[in-house]
Formats: structure tokens, C-alpha cells, sequence
């Protein structure tokens, strides 16, 4: 079992900056790629950034010039840097992970979320 625990969220100003982060506990041999999606209300979770365990990440287009997402493998953290800030940027952001938790078993998990607002 993975426990997944976020942190960073809040309200911003529109143009301001918020850092995410998920760090992943419990009982697992690794894990894999970790993200984040975001569900704003009425609309269906997308996701917002993903990385690798070794390093490779990946980006919706949304995201792209204005997020960074990373990762400290050692502490099993996904951080979540967001800047220039837009008001459509509001949204519950999840962090993901995936994970080995025996040779050839391998499971997604899901945190919490965390509330992101963005004023205008």
C-alpha cells in the first residue's frame, strides 16, 4: 500500500507562483512515474505533468513555458513548480504515482488533492 501526502496548495494572485508537493510512504519496492492532474469544477481531470523515475517528464500543452514539474527520487517526492499563474489554472490538483509494490505487481495511486485558486 502507498499513502500519498500533498501539500502546497492555496490562493494566489493571477501572475503569482505556488509549489506542489507529493511525497509517497508505505510499503513498495519503487516508484514508477509520479504526476499531477487537476479537475476544476464541471470539467474532467486532465493531467498537468508527469516525470519518470529517471528523469523524463512529460507536460500538457496548458502547462508547458509555466510549469516544472520534478522529483527527488531518494525522498519518493514529486514537486510541482507553478508560475504566471492564471485564473483557469484553478483547480483540485492530484498527485499520482505509480508503483512496484512486488516483482511483476504494479499499482496506480491517487492522493487526496489539493485546492489551488488562482484570483483574477
Amino acid at each position: 500500500q502507498v499513502q500519498l501526502m500533498e501539500s502546497g496548495g492555496g490562493l494566489v494572485q493571477a501572475g503569482g507562483s505556488l509549489r506542489l508537493s507529493c511525497a509517497a510512504s508505505g510499503s513498495f519496492i519503487s516508484i514508477d512515474t509520479m504526476g499531477w492532474y487537476r479537475q476544476a469544477p464541471g470539467k474532467q481531470r486532465g493531467l498537468v505533468a508527469s516525470i519518470t523515475n529517471s528523469g523524463s517528464a512529460n507536460y500538457a500543452d496548458s502547462a508547458k513555458g509555466r510549469f516544472t514539474i520534478s522529483r527527488d527520487n531518494a525522498k519518493n517526492t514529486v514537486y510541482l513548480q507553478m508560475n504566471s499563474l492564471k485564473p483557469e489554472d484553478t483547480a483540485v490538483y492530484y498527485c499520482n504515482a505509480e508503483s512496484t509494490v512486488r516483482p511483476g505487481l504494479n499499482y496506480k495511486y491517487r492522493g487526496q488533492g489539493t485546492q489551488v485558486t488562482v484570483s483574477s
